[in-house]
C-alpha cells in the first residue's frame, strides 16, 4: 500500500470515528432530555453517560443549545423524509389519512426521537445552521399537515362549518398524538389495555375524516 493510500485510509477512519462519536453524543443527549428534562441535563451528564470527558463533548458541540439545534434539525428532517412521498398524493383527504399513519409509524419506529420532539418541553427555537427558523414543509410535519388541510378547505371537501385550517389541523394532530402518547406513558399499566397505536390511529383517522367530510364516502 502506498503512503498516499495509507494516509487516505487513516483519514477515512478518523472521520468515521468522529461521526460515530458525534452520533453517540446526540443519542445520549436525546435520551437524557427525555428522561431527565432539558434544563436538568448538563453537558457533563451527557459525557458521563457515554464514558467521555466533558472536554471531548465540546470538541463536537459548542454548548447545549448547539446540541439541541442539531438534534431538532436531524429529528425533524427524518420525520419530513417520512412524509416526503406522501406529499405527492394528489387527493388531500387520502394524503391526510396517509400522513396520520406515517406519523404514527415514525413514532413507533423512533420512540426516543418522538418523545424528544413532541413530549419534551423545549424553550428553544428550532434554528437551522444558516440561522433560519425550521419552517420548511420538507422538514416540518405540522406544515405538511396544515397545508394539506388548507388544500382540502379550498377544494370544499369539508363540512361548511369547518373553516379554520389551524383548528382542524390541530384537532387531527392532537388526536393522533394522544393515542401515541398514551401508548408511551401507559402501555405498562396493568389496569389499562391499549391496542397497538397503528390500528387505533387507522380507525381514528377514518372516523375523524368521515365526520369532517361534506359528503362522507
Amino acid at each position: 500500500m502506498t503512503t498516499s493510500a495509507i494516509r487516505s485510509a487513516s483519514l477515512a477512519r478518523r472521520e468515521r470515528q468522529k461521526a460515530e462519536t458525534r452520533q453517540a453524543i446526540l443519542d445520549a443527549a436525546r435520551e437524557l432530555f427525555v428522561t431527565e428534562g432539558v434544563e436538568a441535563t448538563t453537558m457533563r451528564a451527557i459525557a458521563a453517560k457515554i464514558g467521555y470527558t466533558p472536554t471531548a463533548i465540546y470538541h463536537h458541540f459548542l454548548d447545549k443549545d448547539a446540541l439541541i439545534t442539531e438534534l431538532c434539525l436531524a429529528d425533524f428532517t427524518a420525520l419530513g423524509q417520512a412524509m416526503y412521498n406522501i406529499g405527492r398524493i394528489a387527493d388531500p383527504v387520502e394524503r391526510l389519512r396517509r400522513m396520520g399513519m406515517a406519523y404514527t409509524e415514525f413514532a413507533m419506529q423512533n420512540p426516543s426521537q418522538y418523545r424528544f420532539m413532541f413530549m419534551t418541553v423545549l424553550d428553544h427555537r428550532r434554528i437551522d445552521p444558516s440561522g433560519q427558523l425550521m419552517k420548511s414543509p420538507d422538514e416540518d410535519a405540522y406544515q405538511f399537515l396544515l397545508h394539506t388541510v388548507q388544500e382540502g378547505l379550498r377544494r370544499g371537501v369539508y363540512r361548511p362549518e369547518l373553516t379554520d385550517p389551524v383548528e382542524l389541523a390541530q384537532m387531527f394532530w392532537g388526536s393522533i398524538h394522544g393515542v401515541v402518547a398514551l401508548w408511551f406513558t401507559h402501555r405498562s399499566d396493568p389496569h389499562i389495555t391499549l391496542n397497538d397505536p397503528r390500528q387505533t390511529v387507522r380507525t381514528m383517522c377514518d372516523t375523524l375524516i368521515r365526520g369532517a367530510l361534506r359528503s362522507p364516502t
